[in-house]
């Protein structure tokens, strides 16, 4: 697997002189041209990417997925995540291409915080879509950070970090927002994970293991921090919380109205061991699952 460790790499793959800055750069979109590389048949890189695009096109592979390249206006992805592009379909379109390389936020609180912004974990089909007003402003923030790299000193790097916390910043509120103001997609969304969640503890298969995060995302064709931030702000609770909430409902089903033992609910809902499940109903009951039946059927 072939990793590109430099922006100036980035830059010559792209056609591209030589960066103003080594460790971070914008890109203008329409003067860069793919060169036909096996790099790109599957690579990593080191940097942060923030896209804010108009009018491209391409098929790329991002983590586990295959998106279209051209799905919303702004995109974003992490350093060292394991990418394939369509070289025979790509354009780069207009817009601009912030990179800025893993080590450039290191000893500054951005090198924690990042991890806050779900969005970097996002399949690039799950892009922000922005309004004219919203497109400005990142804009403006990414001139500023371009300008900045022309002129190197003591203060840049605080500079230019203190413009991409801003833009990050930015762009969480205007996440929060197509959360939001997408009723009737979320809606749908919603009402596709309900389902999905309620047959899979319908299914009384013994062999199909505890329900998890990353196969509800998957069945929905969505990343699993997409899928917990999206739940987050629509119902104050995220992807893991919800199937906790369902795993025990549908453990005090069991217990009150079938004469199933303790292990076999157990195997029924997907543990591997009955210990397991007592320990995880307790937590969540404050009794244990025999506990639990014996008080019901004595009330």
């Amino acid at each position: 697997m072939n990793t590109i460790v430099s922006v100036s790499a980035f830059h010559r793959l792209l056609s591209l002189p030589e960066p103003k800055h080594p460790m971070v750069s914008v890109i203008n979109l329409s003067q860069s041209v793919f060169l036909d590389d096996e790099i790109w048949k599957g690579f990593t890189n080191k940097f942060y990417c923030v896209a804010l695009k108009r009018n491209a096109k391409g098929k790329i592979r991002y983590g586990q997925g295959h998106y279209d390249y051209d799905k919303g206006v702004l995109s974003f992805t992490a350093p060292n995540q394991v990418q394939y592009l369509d070289f025979h379909t790509m354009e780069c379109g207009e817009g601009s291409l912030l990179i800025f390389h893993e080590d450039f936020i290191l000893k500054h609180p951005l090198a924690q915080k990042i991890f806050d912004f779900g969005f970097f974990s996002y399949a690039v089909n799950e892009a922000l879509h922005l309004s004219e007003q919203e497109e400005n402003y990142l804009i403006d923030i990414l001139d500023r950070i371009d300008k900045e790299c022309q002129h190197i000193d003591h203060h840049t790097q605080d500079i230019i970090l203190s413009q991409i916390d801003l833009l990050l910043n930015y762009s969480s509120r205007f996440y929060e927002r197509q959360f939001i103001t997408r009723k009737n997609s979320s809606h749908a969304l919603l009402t596709k994970f309900e389902r999905f969640i309620n047959e899979y503890y319908n299914d009384d298969s013994t062999e199909k293991g505890l329900l998890s995060v990353g196969l509800i995302a998957e069945a929905l064709s969505l990343s699993p921090n997409y899928l917990s931030d999206f739940l987050k702000i629509h119902t104050g609770r995220n992807t893991k919380e919800h199937i906790y909430e369902k795993l025990v409902n549908k453990a005090k089903e069991k217990l009150s109205v079938s004469e199933l033992s303790v292990s076999e609910i157990a195997y029924n809902l997907g543990f591997e061991h009955p210990q397991s499940f007592s320990t995880f109903f307790k937590k969540r009951t404050q009794m244990a699952p025999l506990e639990f039946r014996e008080k019901i059927r004595n009330n």
